[in-house]
């Protein structure tokens, strides 16, 4: 049996790095969810609303929602997702921030090559 027989449950990673160049827009936006969400107690949603207006990275955390990316996917079923968003130093040209660089790292060539495909 191959891989592809067996294969029931596969890890997506995505590393996204977006710049905010409107941070009142993303704090509003943020707290519009929370104050939406019926299933938020109000002593967490008062605490959300402010960490989400002094927080940027916070404000985004409330607005990702991982489902949106797999939500029209056939065949699949998601069974768990976690995320996280923070604050970076970023410089396009650092060496860490080449993207290609981990792949090779891993040893998932094969991913490396899908990307490359897609360009």
């Amino acid at each position: 049996m191959s891989t592809s027989e067996t294969a029931r449950y596969v890890r997506l990673r995505v590393d996204v790095v977006l710049e905010i160049d409107g941070p009142a827009e993303l704090a509003e936006a943020a707290v519009g969810r929370i104050d939406a969400d019926e299933f938020m107690p109000e002593e967490e949603r008062v605490h959300a609303r402010t960490a989400a207006r002094e927080d940027s990275a916070e404000a985004l955390a409330y607005l990702v929602e991982p489902f949106d990316l797999i939500r029209d996917v056939p065949g699949i079923e998601m069974v768990q997702a976690s995320w996280s968003s923070e604050e970076v130093e970023y410089d396009p040209d650092a060496l860490e921030w080449d993207l290609g660089e981990e792949d090779e790292e891993d040893g998932e060539d094969g991913a490396e090559e899908d990307d490359d495909a897609r360009s």
